[in-house]
């Protein structure tokens, strides 16, 4: 089992502290029981730790920190691909593994 912390009790995403294997069990420290992790997913990235409908507010620190650009199940790892920060309308268009803004030609 690896740990993620849930910083405050509202927020819908904790952030892992270890890297978790697909299927692997989390446990949520600082907040309450244990998530599976659907896929894997890496040290420092969040998990869902609650199902976020498409639209709906991801809250992490007790503040929504963005908006799921689709339904987010429970232990879905939660970043550029399914969420969209409501402070920089370019985030969605971040490439997922690298962070490279995809919506700019480089030549």
């Amino acid at each position: 089992m690896v740990d993620a912390f849930q910083i405050h009790p509202e927020d819908n995403v904790a952030t892992l502290v270890a890297d978790a294997g697909a299927g692997e069990q989390v446990a949520l420290r600082g907040g309450s029981g244990v998530c599976r992790a659907a896929t894997a997913i890496t040290t420092g990235h969040k998990i869902a730790v609650a199902a976020v409908p498409a639209g709906a507010p991801v809250v992490k620190f007790g503040v929504p920190i963005g908006h799921a650009t689709r339904a987010i199940a429970p232990g879905d790892w939660v970043h550029l691909h399914n969420l969209a920060s409501d402070h920089d309308e370019r985030s969605n268009t971040l490439d997922v593994a690298t962070g490279v803004p995809a919506d700019t030609p480089y030549e």
